[in-house]
């Protein structure tokens, strides 16, 4: 059933979430610590038995120059610099096995598969630890360091997601001007916040985008992993106020109010996990040319794979 608004008021939905006054700064500041710390990535070839694609087991500089894995796919035959994909994947999962997540170079791209650190065992795996500590949270990764900005979770992914695509716009096979970001649920909204950390990216595709609207998406819905930051003020009832400062630091509709490249977005009406409001409340304030995938009778799986088919046009489309 529907979980949210109906279709009607999506498009006038705007989210109550505010930007912190040093939000840029706060950025700006975490962003170029992690360059100042990087060292150069390394690659190593693999041998999958692949005849048509070729892959790099990759290492680059994250957050405060910590190691980073990513798996990046080229085309065997592959002369000329390429359009690159960056994509970031979902809650719980990590780079996987060298032989999943073969569209994109199949296709002829560039492609560069993030690690998210510290997960990568709940349905796909991962080969990076997150190796800061945290204070007490609730189980999974949505209230881990969430007493400072300084120390939130989140803090440390976004930062490696943009180092992600900056490895990957150095890398010799790919073309820097031609590289797109990518990903759904939790990777959609890392995707969001490249875009808006990072202006000038050729275009950008988020389906079922996390970590937008944290302030309603905590109080609209019972599933994972919003809930997790319920279930924690619950017991933290002092903290709400502070635990929503922190968040607006990391939530998505900040991040979109900075992003202007293209964009192809998607959501679902019947989706529990991420309702299509908080999608639109980062979607509306997207300040590039943006489109929108609605689909009616979807949970979080959205589109499945018509989001990934429409994402590949999309890119096409807008790189000609």
């Amino acid at each position: 059933m529907f979980v949210d608004m109906p279709e009607a008021d999506l498009a006038s939905y705007r989210s109550t979430q505010t930007d912190p006054a040093d939000f840029d700064a706060f950025w700006t500041s975490t962003l170029q610590q992690a360059r100042d710390a990087a060292s150069a990535p390394t690659l190593t070839l693999i041998d999958t038995g692949l005849s048509t694609i070729n892959t790099y087991d990759v290492t680059f500089s994250g957050f405060a120059g910590q190691p980073v894995k990513a798996w990046l796919r080229v085309p065997a035959a592959a002369t000329t610099p390429l359009v690159t994909v960056v994509e970031y994947v979902g809650y719980g999962g990590g780079r996987g096995h060298v032989h999943e997540n073969l569209m994109w170079a199949s296709a002829g791209f560039a492609h560069l598969l993030m690690d998210t650190r510290g997960q990568g065992s709940a349905w796909s795996t991962g080969d990076t630890p997150d190796p800061d500590g945290t204070g007490p949270q609730f189980p999974g990764m949505m209230t881990r360091g969430i007493d400072s900005r300084e120390t939130y979770y989140y803090r440390r992914v976004f930062t490696d997601a943009v180092r992600a695509l900056e490895t990957a716009r150095e890398l010799p096979m790919t073309d820097a001007a031609r590289t797109v970001i990518t990903g759904g649920s939790q990777g959609g909204g890392i995707t969001v916040a490249v875009a808006g950390l990072v202006p000038d990216i050729a275009a950008a595709a988020p389906y079922v985008p996390f970590l937008c609207d944290f302030r309603r998406a905590t109080v609209i819905t019972d599933n994972d992993p919003y809930k997790e930051i319920g279930r924690y003020l619950a017991v933290h009832r002092n903290k709400v106020e502070s635990v929503h400062k922190v968040l607006s630091y990391f939530d998505g509709v900040n991040f979109a109010r900075r992003a202007i490249a293209p964009t192809l977005f998607s959501a679902s009406l019947m989706d529990p996990t991420c309702p299509p409001s908080t999608i639109y409340g980062a979607f509306n304030e997207w300040r590039g040319d943006k489109r929108m995938s609605l689909w009616q009778y979807n949970g979080h799986e959205g589109g499945g794979p018509l989001d990934r088919q429409y994402a590949l046009e999309f890119f096409r489309e807008v790189l000609g």
